[in-house]
């Protein structure tokens, strides 16, 4: 115990004294921000709405409030087990039940800046990831993985959600990268700068929509519309990823950060 609180101790400390940086990975949520577009025959995910209440006025003269609405999945959010078919039976799978020790989490950064500026329509495969292993190092268990596309450069443009008759194009992975992060990497999640964990093409794949399914299948999160990888290293990043506990959710808007050396 002495040894546990002399870590934490240390830990506060140098967050105070600038020794560790906090990374704010978080969009800022707003009725601009875009959601997620289905096919016309699905219900579909409502942007984040905003009204105010009060703002020193007769309405309330000394304070200011507003009421909000929005989907689960709008925004900086987190994907719990229950939010897949495959999932719905995860013990402890909905953002009111999840361990509260499962919302930190040390991560790795697997790039995919190159690759997603020459290909939108990139997808992650185990070869690509076995070989990432090769030039950087093994991607250690119990970690979220990041990829980082520099999709959230394009916030405030279209070209976001990407969307063509077709569908979205954006990048992610396939079904066998999924199974090797979570099967043999023993991953606590992914997570993207896009709007989904799964590419944007990925209702079309043999295994369709496999980050989903495979993620949560599994009893793992999913982090999606993050921001700042680009600051992050490849290893080493702390990341505290907390939703709100919403009775039986299956997701939940949050403010993520990351814990990196200064």
């Amino acid at each position: 115990m002495t040894d546990a609180r002399t870590l934490i101790a240390d830990l506060a400390s140098a967050i105070a004294g600038g020794g560790i940086e906090i990374v704010d990975l978080t969009n800022v949520l707003s009725p601009d921000f875009p959601v997620i577009v289905l096919p016309s025959e699905f219900g579909q995910c409502e942007p984040f709405r905003m009204e105010t209440v009060s703002r020193y006025d007769g309405n309330g003269p000394a304070w200011y409030w507003n009421n909000i609405s929005m989907n689960e999945h709008t925004g900086t959010h987190f994907d719990a087990p229950a939010h897949w078919i495959t999932g719905k039976d995860v013990p402890n799978g909905t953002v009111d039940a999840v361990s509260p020790q499962d919302f930190f989490a040390p991560a790795v950064v697997v790039d995919i800046c190159a690759e997603a500026a020459a290909d939108e329509d990139f997808i992650v495969t185990r070869p690509f990831l076995e070989a990432w292993e090769q030039a950087n190092g093994p991607i250690p268990p119990r970690h979220w993985v990041l990829l980082r596309s520099d999709w959230s450069k394009r916030v405030g443009t279209l070209s976001y959600l990407n969307l063509r008759d077709d569908g979205a194009h954006s990048p992610g992975p396939d079904a066998d990268a999924m199974r090797f992060l979570v099967h043999e990497r023993d991953c606590v999640g992914l997570g993207v700068e896009t709007v989904g964990t799964d590419a944007g093409q990925a209702s079309h794949f043999d295994e369709p929509l496999p980050a989903h399914s495979i993620l949560h299948g599994n009893g793992r999160f999913g982090l999606q519309c993050l921001t700042g990888l680009d600051r992050l290293p490849t290893f080493g990043a702390m990341i505290v990823a907390m939703p709100l506990k919403i009775k039986g959710g299956s997701g939940s808007p949050l403010r993520v950060a990351a814990m990196i050396p200064a």
